[in-house]
């Protein structure tokens, strides 16, 4: 299989994470690079009139993994080191994720390499709908569903519904998710992540006996998903010690006051030089001592290097691939830390942009209610299935996790066939 077009370190890392199951399952090697590949790729140049009256072209992807079960699902980021390599990957785990939770998708992921903080309003809105044009003839609400990601948020997804809408003739709030509710977004929808996080770390601290009045929790990431994760665990009584962001991270044994340092995010846009903690770097962080750690940042954090020397009981996966296959090797060496994989752990995002989508195509929308109730039943089932097929095969959560997934894809192909 040739992997150049996609070849970068996270791609490889995901065609790594499923060469091991597939070998634990027995795919058939024929099967192989047709579960593997993406389904289809695009990658656009994006001209872009800055405020300064220069012209720049930035570059633009969207990737749809597997078409099996349904329209691909998958989150638009806006970062600097976007590639499509990092897309594919991202496209891949999105699959699993959707099948381990049994939705009607498949995964697909997009981005555009920019650095938002050091764009205007009016650059991220021209850049946002000349990529949303450049992408028109592959999303769709049954072909290509994006929703939000790093670096975008529900306004990108307003702009991108809205020029979507103008070249159909119609309102159509089906084609992305995580849009403003006004607009036809769901209620807990921004939150649903970060809340997936928490309910799945409670569940854990369940199965493992940890009473929350007490624990300490340290989280990488103080973005959408992390701070509603950490205000999440504050909640159920869990002290939240450390945070970080990319500038760096803040540590207070004593426990952080979260609104206090919300407000001084909203201030500042960072944790950083928040006046109730000191100083700590990201590396630094993973490695405190505490019963949860939360890396909800990027991918590719805990690593062959630092792997062994992390000190908690419980790792949640609130980013995708934060933890490499040699670090997981490692962590399966040690079961005082039980692991929520990252296709379980952050699968709230997508299960609630699901009922979304839902919402939108049959105009009939739910209270908060409704949509935690319906979202924390999906995330038990989930976690039941992944942990009782953990334990009769003695493989680790994530293993368990990866296999059910790529099982019912897998499954789905089968019973689809291949068209001559």
């Amino acid at each position: 299989m040739n992997l150049h077009l996609y070849d970068s370190p996270t791609f490889r890392m995901a065609c790594q994470q499923f060469d091991l199951v597939a070998d634990f399952m027995n795919i058939p090697e024929s099967a192989r690079d047709r579960l593997k590949m993406p389904k289809r790729s695009l990658s656009v140049s994006i001209p872009v009139n800055m405020d300064d009256g220069s012209t720049k072209v930035f570059m633009g992807y969207r990737v749809q993994h597997h078409l099996t079960l349904g329209p691909t699902k998958g989150g638009i980021r806006y970062h600097p080191d976007v590639t499509i390599g990092e897309v594919a990957a991202l496209a891949m785990w999105m699959s699993w994720k959707c099948a381990l939770v049994g939705l009607p998708y498949g995964g697909a992921k997009g981005g555009v390499t920019c650095d938002p903080r050091t764009l205007s309003n009016g650059e991220l809105e021209r850049l946002t709908r000349r990529y949303t044009q450049e992408l028109i003839p592959v999303i769709g609400p049954q072909v290509d569903i994006p929703a939000p990601d790093v670096g975008t948020n529900e306004q990108i997804m307003a702009w991108i519904m809205d020029t979507y809408s103008l070249q159909i003739g119609h309102a159509v709030p089906g084609v992305v998710t995580g849009k403003p509710v006004l607009l036809g977004g769901s209620l807990g929808r921004r939150e649903a992540t970060g809340r997936g996080v928490a309910y799945l770390v409670s569940r854990a601290m369940d199965t493992l006996g940890i009473q929350a009045q007490g624990a300490t929790a340290v989280v990488q990431g103080y973005g959408n998903v992390g701070s509603v994760a950490a205000l999440s665990m504050a909640k159920q009584g869990i002290k939240i010690i450390a945070v970080s962001d990319a500038f760096g991270g803040i540590y207070n044994p004593n426990g952080l006051e979260l609104n206090q340092l919300d407000a001084h995010v909203a201030a500042t846009r960072s944790v950083v030089g928040y006046a109730g903690a000191e100083p700590i770097t990201n590396e630094e962080l993973l490695l405190l001592p505490c019963d949860i750690l939360v890396p909800a940042a990027l991918e590719r954090q805990i690593t062959e290097e630092n792997a062994s020397k992390i000190q908690c009981r419980i790792i949640a996966e609130g980013a995708n691939g934060p933890t490499t296959p040699e670090a997981d090797a490692i962590l399966t060496q040690r079961p005082e830390i039980f692991v929520i994989p990252d296709i379980l752990c952050n699968s709230g995002g997508v299960i609630v942009s699901y009922f979304e989508w839902v919402q939108d195509l049959q105009s009939f929308f739910w209270s908060e209610c409704e949509v935690l109730d319906k979202l924390f039943r999906l995330l038990e089932q989930s976690y039941m299935q992944t942990l009782n097929h953990s334990r009769k095969h003695n493989i680790s959560m994530r293993f368990a996790a990866l296999s059910l997934g790529i099982k019912r894809v897998y499954d789905a192909k089968s019973l689809r066939g291949l068209y001559p």
